[in-house]
């Protein structure tokens, strides 16, 4: 049975906004790409702590509590474990999460059609491709599906953190065999899939691989910076490659020459 069998169940798409990493726009973004690259009808419900300056098309919800302390010095993005509490607002059905980070190239469609409504689908971790591990950038999960994962997060949420260090290893070790996986090449890492390794950075601009749906920025850097050629918001303009390598030799910064991509034309035509 296909999730958009009934033009009576709008597609959900679900976003978190909190603290003040992201601003309104990446909400806003994101929903012009939802709409430009999905057969309607749809509804992109962002769950925030701050709802100014989102757009009036973005339902806005509420960013669901934890129901327990936040884990201190830990890397993961802890808050998202909320999602899989028993119940999320009003939301029902299956629901497609997507990464404010991420950039929309191809149809959204197949995220929802794709295998079993019931199931419980991430990326794979491509950071570490034998693992057998999840990544949650862009997954799709029944809502109130698996609240004994937030619950048993609740039981000791340090211990947790302290175990697993992301997010996305937990959900990965506690959906156990019940986890699936996209299949390959429409979720992409853009410095591991687009960017390409030293030097082949300082050769070219990021590719985007054929049959690319969304391209996600996990460990950064973010979309807005390397439309630009930059690598983070308060480094200088794009002045090339020359310029780049002898701003950081000059200080001995070794570690920053894997840190450069040159402007992505494709970044500027979809992530706007």
């Amino acid at each position: 049975m296909s999730l958009s069998s009934s033009t009576d169940q709008p597609k959900q798409i679900l976003c978190m906004k909190w603290g003040r990493k992201y601003a309104a726009d990446y909400v806003n973004r994101l929903q012009r790409m939802v709409a430009r690259h999905i057969t309607p009808p749809f509804q992109l419900v962002c769950l925030t702590d701050d709802a100014q300056g989102i757009d009036p098309a973005v339902r806005t919800l509420p960013l669901p509590e934890l129901g327990c302390p936040e884990p201190t010095h830990t890397p993961g993005k802890w808050r998202k474990v909320a999602l899989w509490g028993a119940h999320l607002a009003d939301l029902q059905g299956p629901a497609l999460f997507i990464d404010l980070d991420s950039v929309i190239v191809a149809s959204l469609d197949p995220y929802f059609s794709h295998g079993d409504p019931g199931a419980v689908i991430l990326e794979r971790n491509w950071a570490r491709p034998l693992s057998g591990l999840g990544q949650t950038s862009v997954f799709r999960f029944p809502i109130g599906s698996h609240p004994e994962i937030l619950e048993r997060f609740r039981r000791d949420p340090q211990g947790v953190a302290d175990r697993f260090r992301f997010e996305q290893h937990f959900v990965t070790d506690s959906l156990g065999e019940q986890l699936q996986f996209w299949p390959r090449g429409w979720t992409r890492h853009f410095r591991l899939h687009c960017l390409g390794p030293v030097p082949l950075r300082y050769l070219r601009p990021a590719q985007l691989p054929p049959g690319s749906r969304i391209v996600t920025f996990p460990g950064g850097p973010n979309p807005a910076d390397v439309k630009e050629g930059r690598w983070k918001p308060d480094a200088p303009a794009y002045a090339g490659r020359r310029a780049h390598l002898r701003r950081h030799l000059a200080h001995g910064d070794w570690s920053a020459l894997r840190r450069f991509a040159m402007p992505v034309p494709w970044i500027a035509e979809h992530w706007q």
